[in-house]
């Protein structure tokens, strides 16, 4: 009888490894696509940015009116640029130029796995040194970055920092986010479980925990930051979602949005959401500060 539950425990446990084993793999797994043309209403080019890894990023540069800034546009776990795209198109109307990527190993990007924002961080320098090339040193330039992009450009660890960042539902550390995915998915026992998935990061990617943790880049960051989330967001918490906004250094900025999850915040309420990220990137991109 004793051997019998020590094989059925056994047999449970090697279960248990290889189902998370199995997860981990799909999630870090890469979300590539075809993505086409860009919309002729968005005036923009295709472009391919090579890297100093050897790949590339692929996107689309809308350029705006001179002397008005541009931004860059980062989407979240899974998607493509195609997320940033009404954003896009806000920006272009009031004169901005706009820079979507892919970021590596999305849409039509190059990369073998998604890392959570490790080197999808080094992906947001080459895209920032590009748009600069574009633009010219005497344009002011903005990130908008979405759930994983927002993630990607704090943990970038930028020399020359963006003139404005906007952060939406970013995740505070990979642990959280992770611990959050689970309870939704499976019920809150499943935290139990965060572990089994976070181990496989350096073993599969190269990667430990405590390099995913944003919240302890975020103070260091250097540029004005609108921090956004949505109040009944479960995957990044309220309460994740102030605690970021306290290790923010200043000028910041927090904008909770009433009712909404984690969802595309522009989609959710695009009034309110262009005049709120029109008015803070004003600020500080057309400014003579």
């Amino acid at each position: 009888m004793r051997r019998a539950i020590i094989t059925v425990f056994i047999i449970g446990i090697v279960l248990v490894l290889s189902a998370s084993y199995i997860v981990g793999d799909r999630l870090s797994g890469p979300a590539l696509r075809a993505i086409g043309a860009p919309p002729p209403d968005l005036q923009a080019q295709p472009v391919r940015i090579p890297t100093n890894s050897g790949e590339y990023l692929a996107g689309w540069f809308s350029r705006g009116n001179p002397g008005s800034g541009g931004v860059l546009l980062l989407h979240g776990v899974g998607a493509d640029r195609r997320q940033g795209l009404d954003r896009a198109r806000f920006l272009h109307r009031e004169g901005y130029s706009a820079l979507l990527v892919d970021l590596p190993a999305h849409g039509e990007s190059s990369g073998a796995r998604i890392t959570f924002g490790a080197r999808e961080g080094k992906a947001v320098r080459t895209a920032l040194n590009f748009l600069r090339g574009q633009l010219g040193p005497q344009e002011k330039i903005g990130v908008i970055g979405v759930s994983l992009g927002a993630a990607s450009l704090v943990l970038a660890k930028l020399d020359q920092p963006p003139n404005a960042v906007v952060l939406e539902s970013m995740y505070p550390t990979i642990t959280e986010a992770v611990a959050n995915r689970l309870d939704l998915a499976v019920g809150p026992a499943a935290r139990h479980f965060t572990t089994l998935l976070t181990w496989q990061l350096p073993l599969r990617l190269g990667i430990w925990p405590s390099e995913l943790e944003p919240l302890t880049a975020l103070p260091s960051l250097g540029a004005p930051v609108l921090i956004v989330s949505g109040d009944r967001d479960l995957h990044t918490t309220l309460a994740e979602t102030k605690r970021l906004f306290q290790a923010a250094s200043e000028p910041k900025d927090l904008w909770i949005v009433e009712g909404a999850a984690h969802v595309d915040l522009y989609a959710f309420s695009p009034e309110v959401y262009k005049s709120k990220i029109s008015g803070f990137l004003s600020r500080y991109l057309r400014s003579s500060n």
